[in-house]
């Protein structure tokens, strides 16, 4: 389902070239003139973000922030004239997330758009340490073990165990677990991924024969056993 944005500004060129270039861009839009029709649309349409003017008649976009804020944490990216500082801070300061001066660059506002809904939607940080039954693994200072027993992995290796143990049960294909370890230096085919997983069962299975930690998905790739229970 396409995101929704609510493009706020009083000059309707503005309002015409901005919608224009977020529907190419895949998504559905919702406009408003002032701030006081912006608040009705907002609660009707509850938008995924908001490209707001900050001068406009009747509430403006400085107050409509200070509103919406009661209501919830859309995020919001400002689109004026104002280039001074002191009115960027402010619009910051209530809770902006970005900031774009006119003229601008319509390519450049769809690409902080997007650059704002991702941080919006960023999943929430991983604690330090994880755990799954014997398995312990502390992200801050790359150590690993079973049991209580320290276990030396190749960089690669631990980032293929960090990204199954941050959704135990969950089928990573083996994609997602290249795209885990980018930037280590290997050989780019998934079918090395069969290699490094070996390699990893070999130095924390019981059985790497049989393993109990690391289950092969057929057709996909691997997930780590939900059900491991602690020593």
């Amino acid at each position: 389902m396409a995101q929704t944005i609510l493009v706020v500004d009083d000059e309707p060129q503005i309002v015409r070239l901005v919608r224009a270039y977020l529907e190419e861009a895949g998504f559905r839009v919702a406009i408003a003139s002032d701030g006081e029709q912006a608040l009705y649309v907002a609660r009707q349409e509850m938008p995924d973000l908001v490209v707001l003017d900050i001068l406009m008649p009747h509430v403006d976009g400085l107050e409509f922030t200070r509103r919406i804020r009661r209501e919830r944490n859309v995020p919001i990216v400002m689109l004026t004239a104002r280039a001074e500082e002191t009115d960027r801070i402010v619009g910051l300061e209530l809770g902006a997330d970005d900031y774009v001066t006119k003229p601008f660059s319509p390519r450049e506002l769809v690409a902080r758009i997007r650059a704002v809904l991702r941080r919006a939607q960023a999943p929430p940080e991983l604690p330090s340490t994880l755990r799954a039954g014997p398995l312990t693994l502390d992200r801050a200072t790359h150590a690993v073990t079973v049991a209580g027993q320290p276990v030396d992995l190749t960089l690669t290796e631990f980032r293929f165990l960090e990204t199954l143990m941050t959704t135990p049960g969950r089928a990573f294909t083996r994609a997602e677990l290249l795209e885990a370890v980018q930037g280590v230096a290997f050989e780019a085919y998934e079918r090395t991924v069969d290699v490094h997983v070996k390699n990893l069962r070999r130095k924390i299975e019981p059985d790497p024969v049989h393993p109990r930690y690391i289950f092969t998905v057929r057709g996909v790739g691997y997930r780590l056993n939900s059900e491991l229970e602690a020593p």
